[in-house]
């Protein structure tokens, strides 16, 4: 990719972060890298086709946060790891972040459903990291896993509204996993 597209991608993301993905135009993408409409077709098709990579950018940059968690730590601490990891993921690419979470749904056809597959498959990875707390007796064994995985998302995903770029996340996401775990651990029946 040329510093050309990616100036403009990032411009995109900005934007599209900003205003929304809809409140964006070409008009708007154009004048903020200082060429003309027309220009914008040397490299892309589509507004959708930046809206697309930007996504895309997001799933993988979150994935590759969870690829970072050792495997053979505890389910707990990877659960700790996993929440610094997209933490540090929106802090760092908080404009992707935000249309990661948000604007995706204006993705459509195959891309739309790659998209969500790979949005259910890292929201079913991070639902196995509770399963298998569950199944090491190392949380409640009556913990409803799909529930824990959707508070994590849900307090994870929503940071894009209040991290502020490059913040220090380390911090912020061991005392979200405290309040997270703290009703989650303890009530643990030995197998």
């Amino acid at each position: 990719m040329s510093a050309r597209r990616q100036e403009l991608t990032r411009i995109a993301a900005r934007l599209f972060a900003e205003r929304g993905y809809e409140g964006t135009s070409l008009s708007d993408l154009a004048s903020e890298l200082g060429v003309a409409k027309p220009s914008l077709y040397h490299h892309i098709a589509s507004k959708g086709d930046l809206l697309w990579e930007i996504a895309w950018e997001g799933a993988e940059a979150f994935h590759a946060g969870l690829d970072g968690v050792p495997a053979e730590r505890p389910a707990t601490d990877r659960i700790r790891l996993a929440l610094r990891a997209h933490l540090a993921v929106v802090a760092a690419q908080l404009d992707i972040a935000t249309v990661f979470v948000r604007e995706w749904r204006y993705l459509d056809g195959e891309r739309r459903d790659r998209f969500v597959a790979e949005r259910r498959r890292y929201e079913e990875r991070v639902r196995d990291l509770f399963r298998d707390g569950v199944e090491r007796s190392e949380l409640r064994t009556d913990l409803d896993v799909a529930t824990a995985a959707l508070l994590f998302l849900s307090a994870a995903n929503w940071a894009y509204t209040w991290l502020r770029p490059g913040a220090a996340t380390d911090e912020l996401a061991d005392r979200l996993y405290d309040a997270l775990l703290d009703g989650m651990r303890g009530y643990a029946t030995p197998r």
